[in-house]
Formats: C-alpha cells, structure tokens, sequence
C-alpha cells in the first residue's frame, strides 16, 4: 500500500490502553492536567503582551484582542477535545494524522511538533536567562559579564529541568504545582494591586482612529492587502494574532492523555479549563495593564513594571519579576514534558529509531528520549539566535492545528463508529470555523518565517524518505510473531 494512504487503526492507536503496545503509567487527574495547563500558558508574556500590543497595534482595544484570540483558541481546544478523547494517546495530533490522514501526513504533522516544542524549549531557556539576570540587576546586584553569565543560566535551566522530566513524572508533577501555585500567587498580586489604580478614563471608547504603516509588507497578508494599518480594527485583528501565541500551549496537554486516569473525558475538561482560565487572568492582567496607563504613555519594552512605576508602587517590579521567572520555569519543564511525549510515539511507530521509546524500568518514564530533547534545546539555544526565530513555534502549532480541525470533519465522516468521550458541538460548522481561524493566524505571520518554515519542512520529508519510510512497522509484514502493529512490550 502506497505510504501515502497507509494509515494506523485505530484499534491500535487506543490499543495503548489495553497494554496492546509498550505505554507509560497512568499518572495524572484532572486537576493535574489544569496545572499542566496553565503552566505552559502563563508565562513571562502575561506581564508584557498587553501593554506592548497596547502601545503598538490596539491601544485600549487590546482587551478586545485578547478576547478574539481566545474565542480561535477555544475553537482549537474543542477539536483537540474530540481526538483525544476518540485516540488518548501521548502522541497528540501526530497520532491523530495517522489514524485519519495517513503515516506520511503524520510524520509532517509529527515534524511540525518537534519544530514547535524543540524551539520553543531553546526559545523561552534563552528568554528565562535574560529576565533571571534582569530580576537580580533590579535588586541591585551587580551581573558583570552578563552574556556569559545568560548563557551558563540556560545551560544549568535545561539540565536541570531535563533532569527532573527524567527522573519520573511524579517528581516532574510536584514541582509544577509548586511552581505553579507560586506564579499564580504573583499575577493575582498584580491584579489586586493593579486594580487600586485603574481610571475608566482610560479606557476611552476602545477604540482608536487608524494610522498607516509606512513598513514595507512583511507578512503574507501583507503581500496581498498590503500592511495595513496601527490600530483601528485592524490593530485590534492584528493584534489578536500576535495573542493567540499566548495561549498556546493547551495543545500540550493533550499528549499527557496515555498517562492520565480516566483520559477520553478527563483530557478534554483539563484542555478547555486551563484555557479558560488562562483567558480570564490574560484578560484580567490587560484590564489592569490598560487601566493604569494611558494607552499613549505605555512603555513598549517593560510595559506592567514602568506602569506600577508611574503610580508610585516600585515594589510591584520585582512581584513582576518573580513571576516571570518562575513562569518561563512552568513553561520550559511543560515543553519539555510534551516533546518527550511526541517523539516517544514516534519512535514507538518506527519512524524514528525505536530506541528512543524505551521506558526506564527505574524511573518508568522515556529517559533515553528525554535526554536527547534536553541536549538539542541546549545547543540550540547557545548557538542558533533562537529569539530571532520564534515566530516558528507559532508556525509549528498553528500548523497543527489546521490539521486537528479538518480531522474532525473528516474523522466524523470515515469513522462514526468509534466512541468519542466528547464531541465538538455544531460540526462540521465549529470545527470549519476552528481551520479558518488557524489559516487567519498563519498568513499574519512573516514571509520569512514561511521560507525558514518550507525549509524544514523539506528537510523533514528528506528524512521520511530516508529512514522512517523503510522502517515505520506498518510497513513491515504481518507475521504469527508479529500480529499487530508493535504488539510486544519492553
């Protein structure tokens, strides 16, 4: 059968659960899928996103950014809900391109990941060490040789937050609560404090008159419409793409799905509660953001910290601080969680070498796979200038979650008969909906970002080609030994 429509069965993806391949322990409950949740969601960004689109592309409107960004989060969320509760599996949308579009869709699907989650581990390292040396210059310590002392702060995060992921899940689990509790205990200090000081007049009418851009195109859209305009209700639209990158990151969650009691129902209502409640601290922090400072006197570069300045609450700075790093913490160990979940189900189908799905005996989690993770995010993040690059997590993410929203539609049409734990309400139209709003997102991104996207994506397929082709195990023949795909356990 031609690679191209050789797809998995189902039975075998769900097969996870019965012990029909080599899987991980059930671990976490709802709760704990929340916390996962809100851990990669909430991070540095919630202290500066609305103030920068505030002051750049929305001004007071940016509250009704966040508000549209996180309706096309919402729709995502639904759709990632009905597959992981059809396929609770740790490989996510790969998994579920297999099952439905075929292996080579779900290798590119599964290629995309790694770009998404293996970047974005570098990306927020490099972000994390910037702000830890920033917080201690602001106590007044003085950092001499800041650039080597960043670069040995991403050094030590990585290892020892890899370390944690491959120690056990549990250990992993206990300090995301804890980390988590602790940046929570922040925001919420923020908020109050904040509110003291809100004035409706800033406020306006949420709405400012547009000006023109003077820059040449720079995004897709930008080619075809030109690059529109600041403010305006294409600043507020403009805006709202640049938020959604703010909530990415529920997606992750669905690749605890085969560690998590109960998953076809616990995995959904973990995905949508974090992201509704990532969406009200958002919109509570833009309030307040807003609120306190008039859009025009907004500082583009630490827009919350200049902000509690200017009413005279220096001490909020470092409350701010603290949060960000404690964040960007939650944000790295989630990172690296859900990579290790994704590569792990590849392995396990063949298409990468099969020795990264073995699970420790002694720690019961893939350590082998985890290490790996740990030492690529090292060295990207000390010799590729991953900041400048971050736009291709977002590439990465919205390009999955194309596939998830016409996996839907597609799924309920082929496979009606498999039993789904949730169903996205008004399919085909949500779901419809969902796809749309992802090709909006992705076409305000920047035409380079596309190039650097195509590149690797090529290179991707290369490597199919190459290897995963010849020894995915659906491509191997049936035999008395091997009945199934990958029926054996380790």
């Amino acid at each position: 059968m031609s690679t191209i429509l050789r797809r998995l069965p189902p039975s075998e993806a769900t097969g996870l659960r019965t012990g029909a391949r080599h899987s991980l322990a059930e671990l976490y409950r709802p709760a704990d899928l929340v916390v996962l949740g809100l851990g990669v969601m909430i991070g540095a960004g919630i202290f500066s996103i609305a103030g920068e689109q505030a002051a750049t592309a929305a001004g007071p409107g940016v509250i009704l950014s966040f508000m549209i960004a996180g309706i096309a989060s919402l729709l995502a969320c639904l759709c990632y809900a009905e597959l992981s509760s059809t396929m609770p599996t740790s490989g996510s949308a790969y998994t579920f391109t297999y099952v439905i579009f075929g292996e080579v869709w779900a290798w590119i699907i599964g290629w995309a990941l790694i770009l998404e989650l293996q970047f974005a581990a570098a990306v927020v390292a490099r972000a994390w060490a910037g702000i830890a040396v920033g917080a201690v210059t602001a106590f007044g310590v003085r950092v001499p040789q800041e650039a080597l002392v960043q670069d040995l702060l991403v050094l030590v995060i990585l290892v020892l937050l890899t370390g944690i992921v491959a120690l056990g899940a549990r250990i992993g689990l206990r300090a995301l609560w804890i980390m988590v509790s602790a940046k929570l205990l922040a925001v919420g200090a923020v908020i109050v404090v904040g509110l003291a000081y809100v004035d409706v007049a800033n406020f306006g009418e949420f709405y400012v008159p547009p000006k023109p851009l003077d820059t040449a195109p720079a995004t897709v859209l930008g080619i075809f419409v030109g690059e529109g305009q600041a403010f305006g209700w294409f600043g507020i639209f403009a805006a709202a793409s640049a938020i959604a990158f703010a909530y990415i990151g529920f997606d992750i969650v669905a690749t605890s799905a085969e560690e998590t009691v109960n998953a076809p129902r616990a995995v959904p209502k973990g995905m949508i509660r974090s992201l509704v409640i990532a969406t009200v601290i958002y919109l509570a922090v833009a309030l307040v953001m807003v609120g306190m400072v008039s859009y025009t006197k907004i500082s583009a570069q630490a827009p919350l910290a200049s902000a509690f300045r200017a009413v005279g609450v220096d001490w909020m700075v470092h409350v701010i601080d603290v949060g960000a790093v404690l964040g960007l913490t939650t944000v790295i160990l989630v990172l690296i969680v859900g990579q290790t979940r994704v590569l792990f189900s590849m392995a396990r189908d063949g298409l990468i070498p099969r020795g990264l799905a073995t699970v420790s005996r002694r720690y019961h989690t893939p350590t082998r796979v985890t290490l790996v993770i740990g030492l690529v995010a090292i060295v990207l993040a000390e010799f590729v200038p991953v900041i400048q690059m971050r736009e291709l997590v977002v590439i990465g993410t919205l390009f999955a979650f194309a596939f998830v929203a016409a996996g839907v539609i597609v799924m309920r049409r082929r496979m009606p008969h498999l039993e789904r734990g949730f169903r996205v309400p008004l399919s085909p139209l949500l779901p419809a909906l969902s796809l749309a709003a992802t090709l909006w997102l992705m076409v305000n991104l920047r035409v380079l970002t596309w190039a650097w996207f195509a590149l690797w994506m090529a290179f991707g397929l290369a490597v199919y080609l190459a290897y995963g082709r010849r020894h995915s195990l659906l491509a191997r023949p049936r035999t008395p030994e091997r009945p199934a795909h990958g029926r054996h356990r380790r």
